[in-house]
């Protein structure tokens, strides 16, 4: 059965092609810039006012980029804070979440309360910084690992997800075979549970790799820098360490200046392909998992 649009429906339908095309390049262009300037050469990326395709087509900022031990370093510590925080969140989530959704569960409506009194009211900066100092972390990997492990607002979806997906039934005919409330979990709870699992992964790894605050706050030893404090380093305050200058130290000013901008370009693009590749892998639990979560029950 073939429909037939009136002029009025073509009309809106081209308009609104129109508009998410503009908005579209609006979104990618930024991406793309910085993707072409980081393989241009930095005397030709201004020539223009835009930038379409790369200029002077060159890897150095890349080569510069590997060579610098700090952004091995941080590459490799912001992996082991993703990795290891993202599985305490989603574990404490999850065990935050579950019991909550339970309708046999007495007094969960005043725990969820509690909880979500967290989300406008907190203790502020200084009191957590104290209360990491007393537990002895600062400064340790575990500063970046151990707060905010648990985020209510990610709770709050997993739990409502629970309650909207696994049936009542299925949880009182594995109690009538014996089932415990940890192997209704594990068993029972969990492998349903894969949309907004994935969802709940993809919030907390895309969060733990970008985020820089908590490690310029609790971090002294150089050592122990995420990935996006080096990058932060190189952007805003426009260091690119110990090694990495004291290789550009025979270089004239203005050589040293161009091998920096290129660089910026490139530890953008390197930093952000972690979550490229990742975002796929999730992408198709993702609209299940958030839609399905964020209906009210």
């Amino acid at each position: 059965m073939q429909f037939h649009l009136s002029r009025e429906d073509k009309i809106f339908n081209w308009i609104n092609i129109v508009v998410v095309g503009i908005v579209t390049l609006l979104i990618l262009y930024p991406l793309l810039f910085v993707v072409f300037a980081s393989l241009s050469d930095p005397r030709q990326i201004f020539d223009s006012a835009l930038l379409l395709w790369p200029k002077g087509f060159t890897l150095e900022g890349y080569k510069r980029v590997f060579d610098n031990p700090d952004i091995w370093m941080g590459f490799k510590n912001a992996v082991i804070y993703t990795v290891l925080g993202t599985a305490v969140n989603v574990i404490m989530t999850t065990l935050a979440a579950y019991p909550l959704s339970r309708r046999d569960f007495r007094g969960r409506n005043v725990i969820t309360i509690l909880f979500t009194f967290t989300m406008f009211f907190s203790g502020g900066l200084i009191p957590t910084y104290l209360v990491n100092q007393h537990l002895g972390i600062i400064n340790t990997m575990w500063v970046m690992i151990l707060p905010g492990a648990v985020s209510v607002y990610n709770m709050i979806i997993m739990r409502t997800y629970f309650q909207q997906n696994i049936p009542l039934e299925l949880e009182e005919s594995a109690f009538i075979d014996g089932a415990t409330d940890m192997q209704l979990l594990l068993k029972v709870v969990l492998p349903l549970s894969t949309p907004i699992i994935a969802v709940m992964m993809m919030f907390y790894g895309v969060g733990r790799w970008n985020g820089y605050f908590d490690a310029m706050i609790y971090l002294s030893d150089r050592e122990l820098f995420p990935l996006q404090l080096i990058l932060r380093e190189i952007l805003v305050q426009n260091q690119m360490g110990d090694a990495a200058n004291q290789a550009m130290m025979n270089s004239n000013q203005s050589e040293v200046n161009l091998i920096k901008q290129s660089i910026k370009y490139a530890v953008v693009v390197v930093s952000s392909i972690p979550v490229l590749v990742f975002y796929p892998i999730v992408s198709k639990y993702f609209e299940k998992g958030i839609m399905v979560g964020a209906i009210k029950g």
